[in-house]
């Protein structure tokens, strides 16, 4: 069993994909002597035809803050940054982890059909098309704020979903979210690891995603593949995902296995998918195939791995339109998520939306955004020294610690799980009526007043 890279003897549609996997990943361009930094490569997902240093200086970085930002960056090569390092907000995106988790749920309606769906394969399919949609959103080069702890984003009128995610653990950053309508619940614990590797980083999303569809109660889990962010600080910054994602059926043994192409010369296989839905014996059962940022498309096929005869290829899922030349490449659904339009009625002081530093960063205000963004690190920093003095430690307000550790790829994570206080909280607030009129971008934001504490 394996990805299409592992099975070149399984017919003409795991040969062809087994044949681009061969293709070496993508040019480097050593600027060693050009810039006058030892070891940093600049990487051209295009074919690499410019100049090197005429590549080197593309991006969104001007020729002095690239020296500043490398002297103060080069001695944390190997390790890993996710909280260590105090970034400028030049390279952020107005939007935060916590809203970034919200943005797989853009093509929900997939878990819908999934839930509809009684042939367990195709099921499968619905469901693995909606993992891979967000990388379409994931592309983006620009970095999310890391949240306050107690931080949370809370998400409605989409999809007739409900959405709540929060800051449950500062070091490490972790987070949890939950969410779900008549159809699906969907719970994840996420921890990111990093790998600073000079020009480069390599994510590693650590973490476990489960969801249940709720008519035939089957759960699934998702493996997904690590991420590499290339030309950091030199030439164009671009985002590659090479290797397997898995989504397993726990309740069936069912799995998908599909295997992100490794950008190659020139481009080649770049945004490419291709994989197999597998039984529990291992034996495939439907092909799939396409780009992470256009469309999938599925096909039956027989024990070789070939499309069987008399059946044609259909596609399940297609990328939606997206706003042209937006300054930070966000989709329709990412403004959308950042808007008040999505948000409930009392929206909670410590969403998201109301951080100062995120508002003035969309609004353009870079200055503010740096100001407003080390008065919160400087709060979160006074809140820890008080909480600690008082002997008092901080627990989560939706989300419980378990004594659950799960292995992943990359390391042991510790299992928070929703505590459904969350949904009665929301309940009682869309019964209460009437609600006083105010305007919900004027309401300070304060994570710390949720957080519950207890003395050790």
């Amino acid at each position: 069993m394996g990805s299409p890279k592992k099975n070149e003897s399984k017919g003409f549609f795991a040969a062809m994909t087994s044949g681009l996997s061969l293709f070496s990943n993508a040019m480097h361009r050593s600027v060693n002597g050009i810039l006058g930094y030892e070891g940093v490569e600049v990487i051209n997902p295009e074919g690499g035809k410019e100049d090197a240093e005429e590549e080197a200086q593309r991006g969104r970085w001007k020729q002095d803050e690239r020296e500043s930002y490398w002297k103060m960056m080069h001695k944390y090569i190997g390790s890993d940054v996710t909280s260590m390092v105090t970034l400028p907000v030049l390279i952020f995106e107005p939007m935060t982890m916590l809203q970034k988790m919200a943005e797989l749920m853009e093509y929900s309606y997939l878990l819908d059909q999934a839930d509809e769906c009684e042939d367990p394969y195709l099921r499968l399919v619905y469901a693995a098309s909606w993992a891979i949609s967000v990388y379409y959103a994931y592309q983006r080069t620009w970095k999310p704020f890391n949240p306050i702890l107690g931080e949370t984003y809370e998400m409605v009128n989409h999809g007739g979903i409900t959405f709540i995610s929060e800051q449950v653990s500062h070091h490490p950053p972790m987070s949890a979210g939950h969410s779900e309508n008549e159809h699906f619940t969907y719970d994840v614990t996420s921890k990111l690891k990093t790998k600073f590797l000079g020009n480069s980083l390599d994510v590693y999303p650590v973490g476990r995603t489960r969801v249940t569809l709720k008519r035939d109660g089957v759960v699934l889990d998702l493996v997904p593949p690590p991420t590499k962010v290339n030309n950091l600080i030199f030439g164009r910054t671009w985002v590659d995902s090479p290797g397997e994602m898995i989504m397993t059926n726990l309740t069936t043994g069912d799995k998908v296995v599909l295997y992100f192409q490794p950008c190659g010369w020139f481009g080649t296989g770049r945004y490419e998918v291709d994989g197999y839905v597998y039984n529990a014996d291992e034996e495939p059962k439907i092909l799939m195939t396409g780009k992470w940022n256009e469309s999938m498309s599925y096909q039956p096929c027989d024990m070789e791995g070939e499309p069987l005869q008399g059946t044609e290829l259909k596609e399940i899922w297609h990328v939606a339109d997206a706003p042209e030349n937006d300054k930070f490449q966000y989709t329709y659904f990412a403004h959308k998520i950042n808007s008040f339009d999505t948000a409930p009625k009392k929206l909670l002081a410590s969403d998201s939306r109301l951080r100062p530093d995120r508002f003035a960063l969309e609004k353009g205000d870079l200055s503010k955004a740096g100001a407003e963004k080390s008065s919160l690190e400087e709060r979160q920093r006074a809140e820890k020294r008080t909480r600690e003095a008082k002997g008092h430690q901080f627990t989560p307000r939706w989300f419980d610690l378990t004594d659950e550790v799960t292995a992943t790829p990359w390391g042991d994570l510790e299992i928070y799980c929703y505590n459904g206080k969350y949904t009665d909280h929301r309940a009682a607030v869309d019964s209460s009526g009437s609600v006083n009129e105010v305007d919900i971008a004027s309401i300070e934001f304060d994570p710390w007043q949720y957080g519950n504490l207890s003395t050790e």
